[in-house]
Parts: structure tokens; C-alpha cells; sequence
């Protein structure tokens, strides 16, 4: 079995597929001892099982029974982790080997248990709008949020607040009269202010009746409102408030986000729940003030926040970070969405997804599909049409004693679970083996790092087990438990060590390190960390003679690495210039949430040559020399899909050829890039952008950024493919100067 395909299975993608025997060998090896896991990864024939999973009496492991584990004939199963012997519930006395219960099949390594506890409230969706934007863009966002209603559970528990200069809280009791709360946007309002302002008693209107809690009357099922809530929505219209010659709207998107996370706190703390922001521009009033109201202030950009010239941005963090306590604190999910040209105040807020699990959606506008279609796609079901949206989950990492948990690069938290498998070292969020996730989809990735704890060899090929238990609210109304258990071999022997490794595994997890990184170290010594790590790589595996470039040779396992290395550090996760600090937030968090396979995408997009002289479209080097006249090229960056027409064929679908009959051949020709980027739109979230252009067209820029310049303007060989005008060092260049300084045993 590949590595792609263990994936499929199971959801992980180790870097290393056998592990250094010690902790002094594991140490020299230089890319972390980890895996990517993708709790949700979704199959259509997962196990599933309809009891309660049957756990290890060891206290301190409470692993849960799985294929790997020992039967013997009088009723105990050994448990692979801890070695404790369990009895066997009475249900399961005289299975055998034709007679297996589901979790003990060799095809249940990963299965998922539907759990005897009950979910005392369905999922609750808070809608939080912007009105401070123009009507188009407004009634885009309209129409597309009474299209989601028809996506949501029929149970699902709703509710709205809409804000501008003020926030506008909407009590659904009344089936006829429209009745609200407002709060000043210029005020930040403690818990107590909130609750006590929405806790006023009201009668029940028209057949509603009124919920215990009188704070649940601005929630209430869908099915019982949603005629009243399309007709909310229908009749927003845009913030009233005057905007001055000169001036910004006065929108107060940090009070709204504060509300909205007491209110939903204060009523529903403890369950399943998510808050969709729409934000059409930058806050402007504080709590949570991104830039002033005046135009002639301009907008903090990544230079002005790298010298401390961004006199709001630290500020506005620490209150935003003020709310992600309270949303995590309660287990809501925050969702961010942006409609707009300019910066909406990611940066700030991205704290407010990144921890929760949330969705961080940056578009032009809500008129633009990207926005309306990814927006839907979050509703996505399954084949029994219940939401591929899991609530409220825990990640909990257990394995032998020889291996320590470092930590966990992705969008969870911390829950401070210290045991005797958690590692000195910390990688990223460290110190624990269990992770709060406010919310998982089949997308959402984590990048766990283990440390090799054991001092002295094991006997060989001694065996590992790693058990991944994720316990989540099913939008069906059941608590679930999948369970995933791994196997892997402890080896000191280099050969088998090298022939495991995953090139594609290991630079995500690389990837995911270095973006670590860079949130809090400066880039420049961010490149040069990555690079000494790339050059010790190397110096460990290649095959070379001291100061013999010649020489130099890389085993098939690690000769891809170095150009992931080369082009994540081109790409918009770590060059920040031509990017907003909203779009370098948005990039790095999709980047934190996918699976190896659309990470890598990321890195290395790439890039599928079609031609009259192909009889099948071919994958090429992302690199100028692909460029030619007759050729049309799909790139693929997984935030655009892009078909480049050569020059030649450009010309002749201006003549029109694909409209006359005699050039079937050549009208196919433009429509197979076509078909295939629909292909990879369907699965793809969030969707997109899609670009068609042509050589010498203004966003053949989008192309040309992403290729090797192999052919630049300072090139000696411009006679092969396009000119890339770059200064960036191709390729061929970086391997070059990598080999001089493996050999020479630089660091």
C-alpha cells in the first residue's frame, strides 16, 4: 500500500513511515517524526458502528479496542499500547476469527462509533451581516443567505444580528411584528450588560411559545421561523447613517462579533454552535477599530506592523482575542466571510476561526460566485443527507511509551491534558495529548509531531502504535467517536529509515512549521531556517564526496524535497510583498487547515500542458520553458485555476477556427482545459478563481509568478519558452548553490 492510499483509508500521511530507533537518532534525521491526520476524511464505506466503543481498564491509556489488539480464548484482549489485559464485555464472549465483531476486522483500523449519548440541542447557526455596504453587493448577500436556509437542518436553531453604526439584536417570538435590540458600535458592552439588556421578559407573541431561558427566544427552530427569517433577510437594507466626503462608514464589526458571542454564550454554552460573520469592510469604530473613519488614514500594511507603525493593530488583536476566549470557552465555532475589494481586518480577527476551527473566506464581493458557491458548499451532506459538519470535538493522541506527543500545528487548542506521553519538547501547541476543535469538516487537517522518547535500541523492527481518538457532535444529534489506529516500526537501520520517507508528507509538515515560524520570528530568519534545514537534510541522505558538486546524487525518496522547498519559499505563505495582510492571513489559513495532496498544490501548483500534438493532456514542469506558441496550459494554485493559450493559439481563436467545421480538432482542443478545470472546481472549497488569459494578457501575471524562471531576462538560454522578467534565482540556480554547500558541510 502507498502512501496516498493509507491516506484514503485512514486519514494519515506520515513524514517518516518508520521511526529512528532513539531519541539521539531521531534527533539527526531533521524533519520532525510526524503525520498529517484528517479526523473527518470521508468515505463512503466507512465501518461504522451503532454501540459504545469498549475501552482499556488502564486508567492512565483508555485506548479503545482495534484490529491490532491480542484475544485470548478466555475473555481479555491485550491492549497494543499499555500491555493491560481487559475483559471482554459479555457480548463479545465466543468470537473467533470467522466471527469477528466489527472493530477487530483488519478493514476497521479506522472506524466510527455512534455513542449511546444523547445531543440535548440541535446545531445553532447565529447570522451576523454587515449593512454597511452598497445595495448590489447587499442583496447579493441577501439572496444567497435565504438560499442557505434550504441547507440547513429543518431542527436547527437560528438566529440574526445585523450591525452598521449600530447592532441590531432580532427577537423571533413575534411572527408579525418585526422586534429588536440595539447597541451603540461605539461601546464595548460587558456579559453582564449584554444578558441583563436581552434577559427582559416578554410575553409570547402569535402561537410562539416562549423558551424557558427567555435569552433562547432570539433562537428558535428553523422550521418554525424560517418564513419570518427570509423576510428579515429580504427586508435588510443598508446602514442609514450618512457617510461624509472623505470619510469611511462607521461599521462596529468588533461590538457586533462581541454580542453575538455573549449572546449565543449566555443562551447555549456547551453545544454545538457556529457564528457567521459577513463583513463588508474594515472596522471603524472601537471595541475592535482597524483603521479611523478617515479616508486620509491609511490602512496598516505588512511593513507598518513589521515597525510598530500600525498603532491600532495591536489593540484591536488583544480584543478579539478577548472574544475567541469566550467562543472557546463555549465551544462555538467563529466563521469569517469577506465581500469586498480592499482589507476587511482579517489580520486582526483571524485568531477568532484559526482557534475555533472556523471558515476564513476573503472575496471581492458577495455578488462574485466564489463568495455564493463556497458559502453553499459549507452545507455539504453526506449520502444519508445529514451535514458533513462535525461540532464540539476533542482530538486525543495516544501511543507507546517510546514516543512522546510534541504538539499539534493546526486550528485546535490546547486542553492542558498532561501525561506521561507528553514531550518536553513542543512543537507548536505542546504540553498536551488532547486538543479542543470547536469544529471539524472532511477538510480540516492536523499536523502532529512525536518525539522518539527511548534512550536505547529496541530489538528490531519493534512495533508502534499510534491511536487517534476524535469524539464530535453529528449534525444528526448523536455524539460520535472515529477512531483511527496506526502501525509503525522503530529501526535504526538508515537504509529502511530513508526508503520510508514521504517527500510530499514531510514538506507540509515543513510547511506548517515554517508558517508556525513566521508568526512570531522575522521572515528573512525564518528563509534561513528552512534553508540550514534543507542543506542538514541533505548532508544526512544524499550521496556525495566532499567538495565534489559532481558527485552529488539524491535517492529517489528526498529528490523531489528540495524543489518544495524551493517553491514554498517563493510562494505567498512566506513573500509577503504584492499582499495584503489580510490575503497573507487568508493564504496561511487555508494552508493550516487542508490535507497533503491540496497543501502541496499550494506549494507547487500545478501545471497540465494540451496540444494538438497530445493525445492526452500532460503534466509539465512548472516552469517557463513549458510556455509555447501552440499549447494551452491549466495551472492549478488551488486558489486560482487558470488556462494559458499560447500565442499561435490565441491568434486562431480570434480568427474564430473553433467555429468552423473543418477545425473540430482545434475546438476541442479549447474545450478539454475547460472541462477538466470544471473537474477540479466541483470538490474543491473554498471555489476557486478562474482565470482565462493568453499570452501578453494582463493576468498571464498569475501564471508567470508561479513558474521557474528558467528563461528570465538575465538568462543565458532565452531561446526555449517564454522570458520571465524576475530577479528570483530559478531552480536550477538554488540546486546549484545547495549542492556547493552540502558538499563544502556548510550550514
Amino acid at each position: 500500500m502507498d502512501f496516498e492510499e493509507a491516506e484514503d483509508i485512514n486519514g494519515v500521511r506520515f513524514a517518516w513511515n518508520s521511526f529512528p530507533s532513539t531519541k539521539a537518532e531521531a534527533a539527526k534525521i531533521v524533519i520532525p517524526t510526524g503525520a498529517l491526520y484528517t479526523p473527518l476524511k470521508y468515505r463512503e464505506d466507512l465501518p461504522i458502528a451503532a454501540y459504545d466503543p469498549c475501552y482499556c481498564q488502564n486508567a492512565q491509556c483508555r485506548s479503545i479496542l482495534n484490529p491490532y489488539c491480542l484475544i485470548d480464548p478466555t475473555g481479555f484482549w491485550i491492549c497494543p499500547l499499555c500491555g493491560t489485559r481487559s475483559q471482554l464485555p459479555p457480548h463479545y464472549q465466543g468470537i473467533t476469527q470467522e466471527n469477528l465483531p466489527l472493530e477487530l476486522s483488519p478493514l476497521s483500523l479506522t472506524i466510527e462509533y455512534i455513542t449511546a449519548k444523547p445531543v440535548k440541542q440541535p446545531p445553532i447557526f447565529l447570522f451576523v451581516v454587515d449593512l454597511c455596504q452598497d445595495d448590489d453587493n447587499l442583496q447579493a448577500l441577501k439572496e444567497t443567505l435565504v438560499i442557505s436556509l434550504a441547507y440547513l437542518p429543518p431542527n436547527a436553531l437560528v438566529g440574526l444580528v445585523t450591525f452598521g453604526t449600530m447592532v441590531q439584536v432580532y427577537d423571533l417570538t413575534s411572527p408579525t411584528i418585526s422586534k429588536l435590540y440595539i447597541f451603540r458600535g461605539d461601546k464595548e458592552y460587558s456579559d453582564k450588560q449584554v444578558a441583563d439588556m436581552l434577559s427582559k421578559p416578554v410575553a409570547p407573541q402569535g402561537g410562539h411559545m416562549a423558551p424557558p431561558n427567555s435569552l433562547h427566544r432570539f433562537f428558535l427552530p428553523l422550521e418554525q421561523v424560517e418564513f419570518q427569517l427570509t423576510n428579515l433577510l429580504e427586508n435588510l437594507s443598508a446602514d442609514p447613517w450618512a457617510v461624509a466626503h472623505g470619510d469611511r462608514p462607521l461599521r462596529c464589526t468588533g461590538a457586533a462579533i462581541n454580542i453575538a458571542t455573549t449572546l449565543l454564550g449566555a443562551s447555549f454554552a456547551g453545544f454545538g454552535a457556529r457564528i457567521f460573520l459577513f463583513s463588508a469592510g474594515l472596522c471603524t469604530l472601537n471595541p475592535g477599530l482597524i483603521v479611523g473613519n478617515k479616508l486620509k488614514e491609511p490602512i496598516r500594511s505588512h511593513s507598518d506592523i513589521d515597525k510598530d507603525n500600525a498603532k491600532h493593530y495591536k489593540k484591536a488583536v488583544k480584543f478579539y482575542e478577548l472574544v475567541l476566549a469566550k467562543a472557546v470557552k463555549n465551544l462555538h465555532t467563529i466563521d469569517l466571510f469577506g465581500g469586498c475589494l480592499d482589507q476587511v481586518g482579517f489580520l486582526e480577527m483571524k485568531s477568532l476561526c484559526s482557534k475555533t476551527g472556523g471558515v476564513l473566506l476573503l472575496t471581492d464581493a458577495f455578488t462574485t460566485s466564489i463568495f455564493k458557491q463556497s458559502f453553499l458548499k459549507l452545507f455539504n451532506k453526506d449520502l444519508e443527507d445529514f451535514l458533513l459538519m462535525g461540532f464540539n470535538a476533542t482530538l486525543d493522541i495516544k501511543c507507546l511509551r517510546e514516543l512522546k506527543v510534541s504538539g499539534l500545528i493546526g486550528h485546535a487548542l490546547s486542553l492542558g491534558v498532561k501525561n506521561s506521553n507528553v514531550s518536553d519538547t513542543e512543537v507548536g501547541v505542546g504540553g498536551t495529548t488532547q486538543y479542543r476543535v470547536c469544529s471539524l469538516s472532511p477538510q480540516h487537517s492536523y499536523a502532529i509531531f512525536l518525539d522518539v522518547a527511548n534512550t536505547t535500541p529496541l530489538p528490531p523492527n519493534a512495533q508502534l502504535y499510534i491511536q487517534f481518538i476524535t469524539h464530535y457532535q453529528h449534525s444528526l444529534g448523536t455524539y460520535r467517536l472515529r477512531v483511527t489506529t496506526v502501525l509503525n516500526i522503530l529501526t535504526g537501520d538508515e537504509q529502511v529509515l530513508a526508503q520510508s520517507f514521504d517527500q510530499e508528507a514531510a514538506a507540509v509538515l515543513m510547511a506548517r512549521v515554517t508558517l508556525h515560524k513566521s508568526e512570531q520570528d522575522d521572515g528573512a530568519d525564518v528563509l534561513r531556517w528552512i534553508d540550514r534545514m534543507l542543506i542538514k537534510l541533505c548532508q544526512k541522505f544524499a550521496d556525495y564526496r566532499k567538495d565534489d558538486e559532481a558527485l552529488f546524487r539524491l535517492h529517489p525518496q528526498f529528490a523531489l524535497y528540495p524543489q518544495f522547498i524551493y517553491y514554498l519559499r517563493r510562494s505567498q505563505f512566506l513573500q509577503v510583498f504584492n499582499n495584503s495582510p489580510d490575503e497573507t492571513a487568508y493564504y496561511r489559513h487555508i494552508l493550516l487547515t487542508e490535507d497533503t495532496n491540496n497543501s502541496l498544490i499550494m506549494i507547487q501548483p500545478t501545471l497540465t500542458a494540451f496540444g494538438l500534438d497530445l493525445e492526452e493532456p500532460e503534466a509539465v514542469l512548472l516552469d517557463s520553458v513549458s510556455i509555447k506558441d501552440d499549447r494551452i496550459l491549466l495551472l492549478d494554485t488551488f486558489f486560482h485555476i487558470l488556462i494559458y493559450h499560447g500565442r499561435t493559439v490565441a491568434q486562431w481563436r480570434k480568427m474564430g477556427y473553433q467555429d468552423q467545421e473543418e477545425y473540430v480538432d482545434f475546438k476541442r482542443l479549447l474545450n478539454d482545459p475547460k472541462i477538466e478545470a470544471g473537474e477540479l472546481l466541483v470538490d474543491r472549497f473554498p471555489l476557486p478563481r478562474f482565470i482565462d488569459t493568453e499570452e501578453g494578457g494582463s493576468q498571464a501575471r498569475f501564471l508567470y509568478s508561479k513558474l521557474n524562471p528558467s528563461t528570465s531576462y538575465n538568462s543565458q538560454e532565452v531561446s526555449r519558452g517564454a522570458v520571465v522578467l524576475t530577479d528570483d534565482v530559478s531552480l536550477q540556480v538554488f540546486m546549484s548553490h545547495l549542492q556547493k554547500l552540502v558538499v563544502s558541510g556548510s550550514n
